[in-house]
């Protein structure tokens, strides 16, 4: 058994998360599911993600729709309670250096681009279907790995801009210094949050109720920490129908 809940890992929220799973392995049990005593927070995600035995873990919606939807079940989404946002979807925030005079993302045709994965749904795909609309797309990019280098890296001048996910800036906000070095130049459209998965065959329902019973088990302190207000049920429809970016634009074949 494995079960992960790595997406939003911070050092000052592995406690919580701690706490957090306690509650849903508590629940779990409940009704009679073995669930592993740990998380695995440090396992690599696709090792997680396709786990035979997974138990838990939260996906992002881009390698759901590409390569994971057939391989795992879906349980729910999140809902982190994102102003502008319906329960359980999310934005990014293009980011740039707070003294950066340029006021349009149009203005930024030749910057460099950073990001932290080309399958990320919130850090490559959200900027790239923003900026289709403009139509264009950047011709310098810079791979951080991770939201918070990519961040960083617009921070200390290593890329002029930055696409990353709603939850992870607002984390960044309350813990990063650099991130009064950055500033907020737009925010792209709305789309579902990270889904939670588990492996095929185990009950989903279950697992849905007893994550949903955690969250509002879990002290005041700690969903406002994790960010956490609900559950909700997102149709994987909803995930596979938002485009994927061209492979000219970085995008690794399926």
């Amino acid at each position: 058994m494995i079960a992960s809940l790595m997406m939003y890992r911070r050092p000052e929220l592995d406690a919580a998360h701690d706490r957090y799973w306690a509650l849903i392995r508590s629940n779990l049990a409940e009704v009679g599911i073995d669930s592993p005593d740990t998380l695995s927070q440090d396992a690599d995600e696709f090792f997680v993600w396709k786990h035979a035995d997974l138990t838990l873990s939260q996906t992002c919606g881009m390698p759901y729709r590409l390569w994971l939807y057939r391989e795992v079940t879906l349980v729910g989404t999140p809902d982190f309670g994102i102003d502008g946002c319906p329960p359980g979807y999310y934005i990014s925030p293009l980011v740039v250096r707070a003294d950066d005079t340029r006021s349009t993302v149009d203005a930024f045709r030749n910057a460099r681009f950073a990001y932290n994965q080309t399958h990320s749904q919130s850090g490559f795909a959200a900027a790239y279907n923003h900026l289709d609309r403009h139509g264009w797309w950047f011709n310098e990019l810079l791979h951080t790995g991770q939201h918070l280098e990519s961040a960083r890296s617009v921070a200390e001048g290593r890329a002029d801009i930055a696409s990353l996910d709603a939850v992870s800036w607002r984390l960044m906000e309350a813990y990063e210094s650099f991130a009064t070095e950055l500033r907020v130049l737009e925010w792209t459209k709305p789309t579902p949050g990270l889904p939670l998965i588990t492996a095929k065959g185990n009950d989903a329902g279950a697992i849905f109720a007893a994550v949903e019973r955690a969250i509002h088990q879990l002290t005041t302190a700690d969903q406002a920490s994790l960010g956490l207000v609900g559950l909700v049920r997102i149709p994987a429809e909803d995930y596979l129908a938002i485009p994927n970016p061209p492979e000219s634009a970085g995008l690794p074949a399926a």
